[in-house]
């Protein structure tokens, strides 16, 4: 009997929701229209604000809402579908006639042949809830893209703040109808009701944006960026559930489930609840109960006093402050300084009765009397490479300007009547925070920013101390003396002010003169340059000259020491020669003659064959005459042979 009236309300239930159907499809028709004309107008006005002011607040004012329209659309596309396939089975499951609904764009697209074997699959209604939510999500990236919007200048934000909170009453008003509406007679209205709270969400944000973007304030800039935020996690969502309902196939004797509800959106709700609504979704989709658990049971009674006793611990904990090793701590019971910790774990009171300020340790500071910032000596600086340019830090040109220079004014005479001028001077400090307990209370105390007083006072006491000097007097000086004595005054400064500073050093890295006297020293300088390297380049000369000479000079003694000793022992070889042929003679008497006669004859007989022997009988009596002058006679065919001839006739 129950189950038959079960069934009974089922049926019931059933034949409510068909029966509204049409009604919701033309509901869900209507408000699809409005939100594509709606966004179309945004698009237009997005794309002439970005052409004409992108650092506006307009762009991200105009392109949050066009997020939020966007996936409030794919959900409703999503709720149309099913009230429409209500109508379907209700009017032909009566046997109704009524109107006809005009084929939609899935019926045309299910009627192409490539799509048929996809759609088997995949509902088209899942590419519907995709597409919006990747524009929604391309959209608000490319805001993403643009610097943060600046402030208004006009009272343009007040209007539009005031038009934005009227439309987020009346999308309000939709809101609640669609809250309390029956769900035997539309089951999808408490799901799209959410969606519509996330609009109005971002109406209200941007209107609270827009009317405070005044002045120089800067969180309705950041609360602009941050409204983005809502539509694009909830597009991520439904996203994902278009993916998660790919494998799903439809089926046609199946009414369709609702895929567009979105579980973020569900929380923009008073007063949330994400606790209660994980253990209600728990309950209805798996069947589990977390109030039954013991466990769970015990955790939510135990949540309080387990969170008031994290809370006093951590409270507790604010007492404990750990001192770094390069700084020192000044600890304060009660906005009242006790004493100064050194480096390690502290106990104190808790906060705010008791806390540890910090100041330095030792650290060396670098402080220029220019308008160069502070430099901590202790920071690592970058190397510079050998073969690289030189660092800017080495650059003392005095034709080119330094931010660490500081312009003086010095003393000066003229053609006997007083007078100024200014002079560039790099003066650097080099100071510490003294290490006694005294010094570091008064750094803190004492002084609001240590780098502005000490180079405040630095420029007094340079003042002061170049106005009596003059040109000669400063270039002259000993750098090293000027910079204790400025070291000095300024130290006696700032004690006098008991700053708690301590100067380690006074280092006057460079002076640059006026443009005239540079422009002189420059020309000192050149000439300077040119007279030593003439004086090397004749030294030079006159070692080369000098060299050669010693080398020519060498190379004849070593000549004619050479040449002495070859003659005197040819002349040794000539007289051993000389008394062996003498021993000989004496000996030998004429027949040494006569084997030294012959012996110079075979010689020469040997060194010259061609030999022409003349015979004193030729001529009948008449002695022979010689011919002894050389001449060359002219070349003539068969002149060899004649000459042989002759020379045969000759020989016989």
């Amino acid at each position: 009997m129950s189950i038959n009236k079960a069934s009974g309300t089922d049926d019931a239930s059933k034949q409510l929701r068909f029966q509204s159907a049409a009604s919701h499809t033309r509901w869900l028709n209507g408000l699809l229209h409005a939100i594509m004309v709606i966004s179309s107008v945004l698009y237009l006005i997005l794309l002439m604000l970005y052409m004409v002011s992108p650092e506006s607040v307009w762009p991200w004012v105009t392109g949050n809402i066009m997020a939020a329209m966007w996936v409030c659309a794919a959900s409703l596309q999503c709720a149309r579908r099913i009230t429409r396939w209500r109508e379907q089975q209700f009017a032909s499951g009566h046997g109704l006639v009524g109107p006809q609904i005009p084929p939609g764009f899935t019926q045309r697209l299910a009627s192409r042949s490539w799509m048929q074997p996809v759609l088997r699959y995949v509902d088209a209604h899942v590419f519907f809830q995709a597409f919006p939510a990747m524009a929604a999500l391309g959209l608000i990236a490319l805001l993403w893209q643009l610097p943060l919007p600046v402030n208004l200048a006009s009272e343009a934000g007040y209007f539009a703040g005031s038009v934005f909170i009227l439309c987020a009453f009346a999308v309000l008003v939709l809101e609640r109808h669609w809250t309390l509406k029956n769900p035997l007679e539309w089951p999808e209205a408490a799901k799209l009701a959410p969606l519509l709270r996330m609009i109005i969400a971002v109406f209200l944000l941007s209107a609270l944006a827009l009317m405070f973007a005044q002045g120089t304030t800067v969180w309705p800039a950041h609360l602009l960026v941050l409204t983005g935020w809502l539509p694009a996690l909830v597009a991520l969502e439904l996203f994902l559930r278009a993916l998660m309902a790919v494998f799903s196939p439809p089926r046609e004797d199946k009414e369709p489930e609702f895929i567009a509800g979105s579980l973020l959106a569900a929380q923009l709700c008073w007063p949330p609840r994400p606790l209660q609504f994980v253990q209600k979704e728990l309950h209805q989709h798996f069947g589990i109960d977390l109030r039954q658990i013991w466990a769970f049971r015990f955790m939510r009674r135990a949540v309080l006093p387990l969170g008031a006793f994290l809370l006093l611990t951590g409270w507790m904990l604010t007492g404990i402050s750990e001192v770094p090793l390069t700084q020192r701590g000044i600890y304060e019971s009660f906005g009242k300084p006790v004493a100064v910790r050194q480096p390690g774990l502290h106990a104190g009171l808790p906060w705010p009765f008791g806390r540890t300020l910090m100041v330095d340790n030792g650290e060396v500071h670098e402080l220029t009397t220019g308008s160069e910032e502070p430099v901590t000596a202790t920071s690592v600086a970058v190397a510079d490479t050998a073969e690289g340019p030189a660092p800017e830090s080495a650059n003392r040109l005095w034709d080119s300007g330094h931010s660490s220079d500081k312009s003086q004014i010095i003393a000066s005479a003229a053609n006997d009547r007083q007078s100024f001028q200014i002079m560039n001077m790099d003066v650097r400090f080099v100071y510490r925070i003294a290490m006694n307990d005294d010094a570091a209370m008064a750094s803190l105390y004492h002084t609001e920013n240590m780098p502005v007083l000490i180079r405040s006072i630095a420029n007094q006491v340079l003042v002061h101390d170049f106005s009596s000097r003059t040109l000669d007097s400063l270039l002259g000086s000993d750098q090293t003396r000027l910079a204790g004595d400025i070291g000095q005054k300024v130290q006696a400064q700032l004690d006098h002010l008991n700053s708690g500073v301590e100067l380690l050093a006074t280092v006057i890295e460079s002076i640059h003169p006026p443009a005239g006297a540079a422009d002189a020293y420059h020309g000192v300088q050149a000439a300077q340059i040119l007279a030593q390297s003439a004086i090397a380049g004749e030294k030079g000369q006159a070692a080369q000259q000098l060299n050669a000479a010693q080398q020519f000079a060498r190379l004849a003694l070593d000549t004619a020491t050479a040449q002495n000793h070859e003659n005197l022992d040819q002349a040794q070889v000539m007289a051993l020669s000389f008394d062996a042929e003498n021993q000989a003679y004496q000996a030998g008497g004429q027949s040494f003659l006569t084997e030294r006669y012959f012996r110079q004859l075979t010689l020469a007989m040997q060194q010259h064959p061609k030999v022409l022997i003349v015979d004193h009988r030729m001529g009948g009596g008449t002695p022979p005459v010689l011919d002894l002058r050389n001449f060359t006679l002219p070349f003539t065919p068969g002149a060899d042979k004649a000459a042989h001839s002759v020379k045969a006739e000759t020989t016989r």
